[in-house]
């Protein structure tokens, strides 16, 4: 099968950004996508992978569109071995029709040929129903080959409660944060403001994103690669600093021992996506009314910027019979108002569709929360993301370098400071391994 070559194009950048090309070690898609034909009565049946909890929508699309009807198939979780499974099913010919990708891994199935061209499916015509950002994270050379399912802007939660009897302002800015995390520490009998989880490479990527640095960029058909630079550096002294002075607790997120500690009042904050309002509802029943939802601290007094956790698309993979049909069910999941009330409901994330909040199920008091419309903090922060921050091809082996070095500095043997620049040489290097054109920035 010949390699295809699609430019990676970020939305609208009029500059010409770096070839995605089938390198050596990366066989592509065994099978290409054709269009069977549609003969008039015949129900067309897809397979739809995924690790989020979608059977209550799938169910309804199927209620009211019998002639397409949609099994969903539940893989493991992105690195937990969903995506090698995509990637084994395209190598062998035998892929589902759609397929839940987050965004940052994208490159990594163009590079091996992995996705459908979606602009030659009508797909482009689609492009008003959904926030811009997110629409672009699935454009490639120009042409959408994902649509946008949702992402996940970041927030503030903090416990209200404890935060009022330990006497602590909720901070606005990070210095602020330090100052509150210290009162956490001397008045909270073993507290912590958060937790540093050196296993969530993405969850630290937020805070450089908030900065403003750009750990990857292109120039011409180049990658440049700024993991160390000025902003990410600043970022990472900052957490250093919290670690030194051991006003973080350091264990893994959203496990066992985390969630113990958020129901006990251990860990009093947490910043984090928006789609974490139904982890802390589903695994702390018992602080129910004690937490409410801020804007997350910034850098600079008086900033408002943002970054973004997480966020899916729903992509149609290489090989389908079933295109046409495939784009019109992903359509509907992601923009259909019932359809986006039950994914919230199943905890997927801040839609990727334009919504009124008010009509949705997102917009009302939540007795969790206090009565608090919480969300109206998310739909702000959603807008002040930073849409300039892009992923390579290589996000996966990248986000695995961080974890290992981080790792390492928390057992002592580091630091944050110097898993980055250690982590700055590792990323040109598996970039260079695909065959890649790749320089520091």
């Amino acid at each position: 099968m010949p390699v295809r070559r699609k430019v990676l194009a970020w939305g609208a950048a009029a500059a010409a950004a770096p070839a995605l090309a089938a390198c050596g070690e990366s066989a592509g898609a065994a099978r290409l996508t054709r269009q069977a034909p549609r003969r008039k009565g015949q129900k067309t049946r897809l397979v739809f992978w995924t690790w989020v909890p979608l059977q209550k929508a799938v169910a309804l699309w199927n209620r009211k569109r019998p002639d397409i009807h949609v099994e969903v198939q539940i893989v493991p979780a992105n690195t937990q071995g969903g995506y090698q499974k995509m990637h084994s099913s395209l190598k062998a010919g035998s892929p589902p029709d759609l397929a839940q990708i987050e965004y940052y891994a994208l490159p990594e199935f163009m590079l091996v040929n992995g996705l459908t061209n979606l602009s030659e499916h009508g797909g482009d015509k689609l492009k008003d129903s959904y926030v811009d950002w997110q629409w672009k994270q699935g454009v490639f050379g120009g042409e959408l080959f994902a649509m946008p399912q949702g992402s996940g802007p970041m927030g503030f939660y903090y416990r209200k409660d404890l935060f009022e009897r330990w006497d602590i302002e909720v901070p606005r800015t990070w210095d602020e944060f330090r100052r509150a995390a210290v009162k956490v520490k001397k008045r909270g009998a073993g507290a912590h403001i958060c937790a540093f989880p050196p296993n969530n490479a993405m969850w630290y990527a937020a805070f450089p994103w908030q900065r403003g640095a750009q750990w990857i960029r292109s120039e011409g058909d180049t990658w440049l690669v700024d993991i160390d630079s000025e902003a990410s550096l600043e970022v990472a002294d900052f957490w250093d600093g919290l670690l030194r002075d051991k006003l973080l607790a350091v264990m893994p997120d959203t496990q066992s021992a985390w969630y113990k500690a958020v129901q006990s009042g251990q860990l009093v904050s947490w910043p984090a996506a928006q789609w974490g309002d139904a982890l802390l509802r589903g695994n702390a029943p018992g602080t129910k009314g004690k937490w409410r939802v801020t804007t997350l601290p910034q850098w600079e007094a008086g900033d408002n910027a943002s970054a973004n956790w997480g966020g899916s698309s729903t992509a149609i993979l290489q090989g389908t019979q079933h295109p046409a049909e495939a784009l019109e069910f992903a359509h509907w999941l992601n923009t259909d108002p019932e359809s986006i009330d039950l994914l919230v409901a199943a905890g997927y994330g801040w839609p990727a569709a334009r919504i009124d909040l008010k009509d949705t199920a997102l917009g009302k008091p939540d007795p969790f929360f206090g009565g608090q419309r919480y969300n109206e903090v998310f739909q702000e922060s959603d807008s002040h993301v930073d849409t300039s921050w892009k992923w390579a091809p290589t996000t996966i082996q990248s986000f695995e370098h961080i974890k290992d070095a981080f790792g390492r500095a928390t057992a002592g043997n580091g630091s944050i400071t110097g898993a980055m620049k250690d982590v700055q040489g590792r990323v040109v290097d598996d970039l260079k391994a695909k065959g890649l054109k790749v320089r520091s920035a």
